[in-house]
């Protein structure tokens, strides 16, 4: 009975249930399912429709007749109440900032139809809310500065709170901050600063490290905490610097298309965390504007997204390298599941390829498939 009401609620007209007896385990609970539904039919809240013939004493099926009634006897109450207090339970004393308002109405839209908002079901207000209150301090900046684990246990007061309800954090966050378009929660975050610990670092090119000569031992790259990034000196200037969100391509770029370390190369980890976003910061300030600087990435919504995060940071010009539509259609395949690609920048560098992921058949390339080479002067900027 209480399925003939959740179909209800979810928009079925006059909805049908039929019993399933093989799931009963004896006779003795046969009876008392049959017993239940004659005095629901006595009070009018189902109809019962039996077999015919043999099977005249067997009930077929049950219908839905007074919804108010059925809700009565359950002791139930409608779909649309328990919601409006759901509502008021998500939102009573919180500011709402005006940028939630469409996570905000597709909450109280999935819990109208007696459904869940991304897992989070009526029943679960009180677990949202902590979601809620956690994304509205985000966006307040009240996560900077602060590690991940501190954060939570001072918006939730459990140092764990935030690990629980990431998902709905981030969906709630998506619909005021450009975030990665298939990032997992944890990652996204990470864009944001909010990370357990920053990892380190990796460069390669002709620098030294405060008073540690790097450029005489010539490592093929080495390791800093992104927020010692100050502490880096050109010991001549590079003819590039070049960022890489692959951790096998910027080994084999190295190796293979700059092995005497003539550019600045930098590994950013995948999405770039808020320190070593901090870090490109710093080195777009230090280095001479003569020096071009590159990103490569995979061709696809992340690959853009990456790109378009380095070039605001940085403020200066950020050239696509290996990134080009040709390039996609040449060695790429048309992903399974397509990710829509973020909100087109008319001004960036990397518009153009954006424009081209958004086709219907546009192809995705991982930087893997193709090999390394050193960016030229002149390489072109823009997809084609």
């Amino acid at each position: 009975m209480d399925d003939l009401l959740d179909r209800h609620e979810s928009g079925t007209a006059s909805p049908f249930g039929y019993p399933d007896y093989s799931a009963f385990a004896d006779v003795s609970e046969i009876d008392s399912f049959v017993k239940q539904l004659q005095e629901a039919e006595a009070a009018g809240a189902i109809g019962i429709v039996r077999g015919r013939g043999r099977n005249q004493d067997k009930i077929e099926r049950v219908r839905l007749n007074d919804v108010l009634r059925l809700y009565d006897l359950l002791g139930r109450r409608p779909v649309g109440e328990r919601a409006a207090q759901a509502h008021r339970c998500l939102l009573e004393g919180v500011d709402v900032p005006n940028e939630f308002e469409i996570p905000i109405a597709a909450i109280r839209a999935a819990w109208d139809r007696g459904g869940a908002w991304q897992g989070f079901a009526a029943q679960d207000a009180d677990r949202l809310r902590t979601a809620l209150l956690l994304a509205k301090a985000i966006l307040e900046g009240k996560h900077r500065g602060v590690d991940y684990r501190t954060f939570s246990r001072r918006i939730a007061g459990e140092s764990k709170a935030l690990e629980k309800v990431e998902g709905a954090v981030v969906r709630i966050l998506a619909s005021a901050l450009e975030l990665p378009p298939a990032a997992r929660p944890k990652d996204a975050l990470r864009t944001l600063g909010l990370e357990k610990f920053a990892p380190p670092m990796l460069l390669a090119g002709r620098v030294d490290f405060d008073a540690a000569e790097l450029s005489l031992a010539r490592p093929t790259y080495f390791g800093i905490p992104p927020a010692e990034a100050h502490r880096v000196r050109l010991t001549e200037r590079p003819r590039y610097l070049l960022t890489i969100e692959n951790l096998a391509s910027f080994n084999r770029h190295l190796t293979e298309a700059d092995p005497e370390a003539r550019g600045l190369t930098v590994y950013v980890g995948g999405y770039p965390s808020f320190a070593t976003q901090d870090a490109l910061r710093c080195f777009a300030r230090a280095i001479p504007t003569e020096v071009p600087f590159y990103h490569w990435s995979d061709i696809d919504p992340d690959g853009t997204w990456i790109f378009r995060t380095i070039e605001r940071i940085i403020e200066r010009p950020l050239r696509p390298h290996l990134m080009a539509s040709d390039l996609a259609e040449q060695f790429g395949r048309v992903p399974k599941e397509a990710v829509r690609p973020q909100r087109r920048a008319e001004n960036s560098a990397i518009s153009e390829l954006i424009a081209y992921l958004e086709r219907e058949n546009a192809k995705w390339l991982e930087q893997e498939e193709l090999d390394p080479v050193a960016p030229v002067e002149g390489e072109s900027t823009f997809a084609r």
